[in-house]
């Protein structure tokens, strides 16, 4: 499906400072060690779009109606508020809590909703999103900047957009969403503070001091492997989103999948989805048959027995376990094979596997998980973290998720409804340009349907 450019004007007003409603608590809170990661030292950006006229009678300005939220969430979510910084000779990360508050944005822009949707469907990549969150100069940063930039935009029609930038230290993928939702709650009105109570508890993901941190680890952190230097793809990357129905994962299950695994064993979407497009990516770069490919799947630990994570948590609290085969067997390999790494990558995750992995990196100095290279696939699953839910007083969205671009050959796993208003995945990918084109065959060969496409976008990969 192609995508149109458009461009449209945007009148913003100055950025301001959001801090709590009521008075919060002056104090410094440590990140836990999986926040602290070299990895997560980087901001992420979430889009939702909204038509006009779904809102409730007198629903108001949602500019009004937002900021209002905002600082009234910021009350329990205090933390958000303040100001990252680094311990003297350690570089542990620590919050101020200032109060000092979050950056807000309040534009209007010459557009209607109808007119973003007919250049094509809402998905990643969005060629406007430049003026739909505005980079505040000096904002940017980890250390010493808010940690929180939202900018709210009017639409011609009544519509209005709902952009934000978040430093990733602070939260995952659904950790973010808790603290979003805990604002769209507040602003339709009721009740005084968010139903699900925000928890810090970040001191239950520090490092063991028994057993002692020279102890070998127990389990393979495939992640962390240190592997040879190799240079980036040539040329410019293209970031593309494909989506996925629930046809489309059953036409998949029925023709690659053996009758024995389909009905002895059902395959979840995730582990069908995700071992058809590792696959795809892998046979599309092109990979030598003896090079090894990694699988790191972002797998959410919060409900994990023995963790002791209270509800609320919303810290990061991801792990990536990593599967590893070569480019040959997996590509020459059935997908029953597939799925049977992507089985074993989340099976490794238990209780004693995250607290291994958060020893490791306090042990080995912050390693960097292996990422953005050809031979490793990385996949976060935001379907079930509720973006697509989030509803600040005018309905659901047209679109709510990220907006991040994943690494080469990484993807997100988006929750959206279709053309037909039927639930399905978006999976924004990037690749190199001649990659791409490959990848997109080799879904289609997967696929007895035909698959719902954006146009894709080209960046210079640096």
């Amino acid at each position: 499906m192609s995508t149109t450019l458009i461009t449209f004007a945007v009148r913003r007003q100055e950025p301001e400072l959001v801090g709590p409603a009521a008075p919060t608590p002056r104090e410094t809170k440590r990140l836990s060690d999986i926040d602290d990661q070299n990895t997560l030292r980087r901001h992420v950006r979430f889009v939702f779009f909204y038509r006009g006229g779904c809102g409730s009678p007198g629903a108001g300005d949602p500019v009004r109606v937002i900021r209002r939220a905002i600082g009234e969430a910021l009350v329990p979510y205090y933390p958000l508020a303040g100001r990252l910084r680094e311990e003297a000779g350690t570089r542990k990360l620590v919050v101020d809590c200032t109060g000092e508050g979050v950056l807000f944005v309040e534009a209007d822009a010459d557009v209607r909703m109808a007119e973003l949707e007919a250049a094509g469907p809402l998905r990643p990549p969005f060629p406007c999103l430049d003026q739909l969150l505005f980079d505040v100069d000096g904002s940017a940063g980890v250390l010493h900047c808010p940690l929180v930039l939202i900018q709210v935009t009017r639409l011609l029609c009544g519509g209005f957009v709902v952009a934000t930038r978040l430093n990733h230290t602070m939260f995952d993928a659904a950790g973010i969403a808790q603290f979003i939702s805990a604002v769209a709650e507040l602003s339709r009105g009721s009740p005084a503070a968010p139903t699900v109570a925000p928890a810090w508890s970040r001191e239950l993901l520090e490092a063991r001091r028994i057993p002692p941190l020279s102890s070998k680890p127990v389990f393979r952190h495939r992640e962390y492997d240190a592997v040879p230097a190799r240079p980036p793809p040539p040329g410019p990357m293209v970031m593309r989103t494909f989506t996925f129905s629930a046809r489309d994962v059953a036409a998949i299950k029925k023709h690659l999948l053996p009758p024995r695994l389909r009905d002895t064993a059902p395959t979840t979407s995730f582990e069908v989805l995700v071992a058809v497009l590792w696959r795809a990516s892998t046979a599309a770069l092109g990979l030598a048959p003896d090079e090894v490919v990694r699988l790191a799947i972002a797998a959410d630990c919060r409900r994990l027995r023995g963790l002791g994570l209270p509800d609320g948590y919303y810290g990061n609290a991801i792990v990536l376990p990593t599967a590893a085969t070569t480019a040959g067997a997996l590509v020459g390999g059935s997908l029953c094979d597939a799925v049977e790494l992507v089985r074993e990558a989340k099976a490794a995750v238990t209780a004693e596997y995250v607290r291994s992995v958060v020893d490791l990196l306090v042990r080995c100095g912050r390693p960097d998980v292996v990422m953005g290279r050809p031979d490793v696939f990385i996949v976060s699953d935001h379907r079930r973290a509720g973006f697509h839910r989030v509803d600040f007083g005018w309905g659901m969205p047209v679109f709510g998720g990220s907006i991040g671009i994943p690494a080469p050959g990484g993807c997100f796993l988006i929750a959206v409804a279709n053309g037909d208003g039927e639930e399905a995945v978006a999976v924004p990918i990037t690749l190199p340009r001649p990659a791409m084109d490959r990848f997109a065959s080799e879904i289609k060969m997967a696929l007895t349907l035909p698959l719902q496409t954006t146009s894709p976008t080209i960046y210079t990969a640096t």
